[in-house]
Parts: structure tokens; sequence; C-alpha cells
């Protein structure tokens, strides 16, 4: 390692295990980088410093004993602040009325990372949707501190881009893994639909209302930190009866020339700056010259409207249980809503039948600036609502989907691209991603970091 700050998760794990450098340098040199940025960013909000250099200690001893705990051993990660942390503040993004909240018990996504030898520095901003209501306030871009790092978990992805952790476990509902990942330029997965256990995530809703299009994620700065961290937190939990009982199943390296790979460079309806446009199509190109099966295609679903369903069935989950009586949706609301849903699944998955993945744009532009309520899409002013369409894709199919870096804009800012798969076969959706990052930029440090 070069530099164990920007270094992948994988590389400093195996560092650390063969005695290279220990968990404690590891961690001074994590805190003394959020010491240096984290006033600019304000993307980790809740520290565990003298937990994080005890837990490093204890990791060194059971090294000389011959112990590793795991494949994170003493590896130091943050967690976004809507999982719950066993003597760590955790306040759902900086939800008013939990300012104060310490939880007793880890939630399953944190429990499995302790188990795999991870050592938590403390919380990341998010979810960012209480706006200046929330305790931390906002979270900033390390590539610009004027534009936003993301919706939702955007202190995860400021982050990871920024030094401040080796990796974080966002929440997404509505492409709030992906969208972040695109703002900041780096590596994020949204896996299938109930791969990941949700229980102890949601605990600002003991009811767990939203365990329908909500999924926890990696992020990270490499497609093997997605892999090693989603290993480590998927599969079955006696406490959450909707992970179906679905071990780890490792994908073989995928040859070029045996893939089936769809690929647009734009969405119908959507207008995507030119860079993201002319990388996709350089890539596809590349793919079909070296013996890929490539064909510019799309599943036959109205994206637009597709859009339009996640944003009602989100507000129409999150108004079922209010108190006013106005406010509530119907129980007949709801079953429609799923019955909806259903096709736009069952369309995705004749279409990958077909294809082993989809190549296709996140966002019409770049991180837009805190204030934007429009951005530029060469020339054009564009909504963010309709900038967002792309980001609907894996919430209402449950398809898996990996963000990666693919370019970046004129001014330097990053772009990503999607690679979106068949349910349920997130680990070769896994495995063609880390092929395709060979041949793409793969994570670049932001300026200054």
């Amino acid at each position: 390692m070069d530099d164990p700050i920007l270094a992948p998760a994988h590389e400093v794990a195996t560092a650390i295990q063969r005695g290279e450098v220990s968990s404690v340098e590891i961690v001074d040199a994590y805190l003394a980088q959020i010491d240096r940025h984290n006033e600019r960013l304000n993307a980790v909000v809740t520290l565990d410093e003298d937990g994080a250099r005890r837990k490093a200690q204890e990791a060194g001893a059971a090294l000389g004993r011959g112990e590793v705990w795991g494949p994170l051993h003493g590896v130091p990660v943050t967690i976004e602040d809507c999982h719950a942390t066993a003597g760590i503040r955790s306040t759902w993004g900086g939800y008013p009325s939990l300012a104060d909240h310490v939880p007793a018990e880890d939630s399953v996504v944190t429990a499995r990372l302790r188990a795999a030898g991870a050592i938590v520095l403390g919380k990341s901003n998010g979810p960012l949707i209480w706006g200046p209501d929330s305790v931390f306030g906002r979270t900033n871009n390390p590539w610009d501190t004027d534009r936003t790092p993301g919706e939702s978990s955007g202190g995860p992805a400021a982050a990871v881009a920024g030094g401040l952790t080796a990796l974080d476990i966002g929440l997404d509902t509505g492409g709030s893994i992906l969208y972040p990942s695109h703002c900041c330029g780096i590596f994020g997965m949204r896996p299938t639909e109930y791969r990941v256990s949700l229980k102890g995530g949601f605990f600002i809703d003991p009811i767990q209302k939203f365990h329908i299009m909500s999924v926890f994620g990696p992020m990270a700065r490499s497609v093997e930190d997605l892999r090693l961290a989603l290993r480590v937190i998927a599969g079955p939990d006696d406490r959450d009866l909707s992970v179906p009982p679905m071990p780890w199943r490792e994908a073989p390296a995928p040859v070029l020339r045996d893939l089936r790979i769809a690929w647009a460079s734009t969405l119908p309806g959507v207008p995507i700056i030119a860079e993201t446009r002319a990388a996709i199509e350089e890539l596809a190109g590349e793919l079909g010259r070296w013996g890929a099966q490539v064909e510019q295609c799309l599943p036959e679903v109205d994206f637009v409207e597709q859009y339009r369903f996640a944003d009602q069935t989100f507000w129409l989950i999150a108004g079922t249980f209010e108190s006013e009586e106005e406010s509530k949706a119907s129980l007949e609301d709801y079953l429609t809503a799923l019955h909806r849903r259903e096709a736009f699944i069952l369309a995705w998955d004749r279409f990958f039948r077909e294809w082993d993945v989809l190549l296709c744009p996140v966002h019409s532009g770049v991180a837009p600036r805190h204030e934007d309520e429009m951005i530029l899409v060469d020339g054009e002013s564009v909504a963010l609502a309709q900038a967002e369409i792309p980001c609907a894709l894996s919430p209402i199919s449950g398809c898996p989907a990996v963000v990666m870096p693919l370019t970046s804009n004129q001014d330097g800012l990053p772009v990503g691209m999607q690679v979106v798969g068949r349910r349920w076969d997130d680990e070769r959706v896994l495995a063609i991603a880390q092929l395709l990052s060979e041949l793409t930029r793969g994570f670049k440090r932001p300026p200054d970091y």
C-alpha cells in the first residue's frame, strides 16, 4: 500500500494480517484524516476514538496469538447513522428526538461487521432527509464542498471518497446508495432486495414499514471491497423472516466473450450529459471488440412512469401510519401498489433472461450545488426529479445494481455508471463489475485529499 488512507479496504486488511502495518497505525491514520478534513465535509457525525483505539490494540494482540477475527480484522470503518450501534450514539441521521440516543444493541449489519473483525470508528451522516431540522446539518461533497454528496447516504459517500473510512454501509430506498456513489466518484452497491437483514437499521420505525424497496448495501473504493462487505453482511437472519435462507455463492471470474451485455447511454425521457453518453458508448464498443455480445437495448418498461411509481410508493408507505386521518393510505392503495410493482419486476426478469447485465447512466449530470433545483445538461435546464429517473431502476425492479466510477465532466467532477443485473444474482453481478472495473477509470482521489 502506497497510501493506506485511500487504499481499498481489502488491501488494508491483508496488510494488517501480514503484519506489514498495525491496526493501531491504520486507526490513527484515519482519525488524523477525519481531524484534517471532516470540518469541511461534515461526513462523520459521531466518533468513538477511545473505543476504536482500544479495539485496534486488541486486534494487534489477537494477531500476536495467531487469531484472525475475520476478513476485516482490524480495519476501521464507519457506519451510516441509520444503523444501531451499541454504546455509540445513533440518531438516524440527526433526527432531533433521537439526538442523544445510544442503543444497547447492535443492528444485524453492525454486529456482522464487528464479527468480521471491523473496528467501528463512528457514524456517518445519513439518511440526509431532515434538512434544516437535522441535528448535524448538511454534508458536503469532497470534490466541491458547494455541491451535494447525494441524497440520504451522502455521508457514507463523502466519507469513503475523502478517505475518512475504509468502507461504509448505506441505506437505499429510492437510489440513495446509487446516486451518492455517482456524485462522489466511488463504488456502491444496492443488493437484491431482502438479501441483507434490515433488523436494527430502522430503529426509528419499530414496525419496519419500509421493508419494501429499502436495502442496506456497501459503499467503498473498489468492487472487491463491495464483494467483501456484502459477503459479510448478507444472509439469513433469524430475526428477519423476509431474508431467504440463501447462502453466499462465489461466482467464477467471467470471460468477456461469454457475456451478453445490454447497454444504453440514455433512457427515454431522460437527458444525459455528453460525457456520460460518450463514455458508455466507448466502453460498449471496447467490450464488443473483446468478444462480448453487446447490444443497445432496454427492458420494455416506461422509465418515466417507473420513477413516478417509485416516488408515489415511497410516500404511500411513509403515509400509511400517519396520525392525521387525511394522510393515511388505505389498504387497497397499498395492495394496488404492490400489484403494479409486480408488473415492473416481471418486465425486468424477462429482460435478464436474455442479458447478463445492463450498463446505463446513474443520473442526468454530475453532483448539483446544494441550492440547485435544476441542472444543466448540455445547455438544457433539467429538473432534479427528471435527472434522477435512472436511480429508480433497481429500487422498483428489486434487481442488484453496482455503481462504478466511469469518467468525469469538463470540470473534473466524477461521473458513474450503473451495472444492473438479475435478481438474486448479486455474486455474478459483482464478478462482472470487477471485470468491467479493469477497463474503466476506477476510484480517483479528490483534489487535496
